[in-house]
């Protein structure tokens, strides 16, 4: 199985949601989990994983599945040797799932992060990974379905943090 996360922030809840499918070409959802938690912490410049990281464990934790790779909403690497979110979700599952970030924005330092174009978009997206070569999650996220710039599950579990 595989998982798209995703988190939305508010006031007085964080709401985690976590898409679960079988295949990388897949339209619809096996199953999904949204945890609606505590308040997220402040945002500190350069630990934005602080605040984002409890709620996606938790998230998973509601998970029966063994999953083969995850995709977060964000970088896995923020510059060579720099660790974002990806990254430190991938050391709290003890290495045992490789985790593909795909932002929407390019990172000044993130010169690792591979473009890729999708649907009839001139705007890419990027990808960094973990566990799995950089190249290998680029070609999962070029299947995903959907012929927009972001796949159909991405937008799924975005959704779903917004409206949870």
């Amino acid at each position: 199985m595989l998982a798209c996360l995703d988190v939305d922030y508010r006031p007085d809840v964080t709401v985690a949601a976590c898409v679960v499918f079988r295949d990388w070409t897949d339209a619809t959802e096996a199953t999904h989990h949204v945890d609606r938690g505590p308040p997220a912490a402040e945002y500190e410049p350069g630990q934005f994983y602080r605040r984002e990281l409890p709620h996606l464990l938790r998230v998973l934790a509601l998970v029966p599945e063994k999953l083969e790779a995850i995709v977060v909403d964000g970088y896995v690497w923020l510059g060579e040797d720099k660790p974002g979110l990806g990254a430190h979700l991938y050391e709290a599952l003890g290495r045992a799932v490789p985790v593909i970030g795909v932002a929407k924005t390019a990172f000044h330092s993130s010169g690792i992060a591979v473009p890729v174009l999708r649907g009839q978009s001139q705007r890419p997206l990027f990808v960094t990974a973990v566990g799995m070569s950089t190249a290998t999650a680029a070609e999962h996220l070029q299947r995903m379905h959907g012929d927009a710039r972001r796949p159909t599950l991405l937008g799924r579990v975005d959704r779903l943090c917004r409206e949870g």
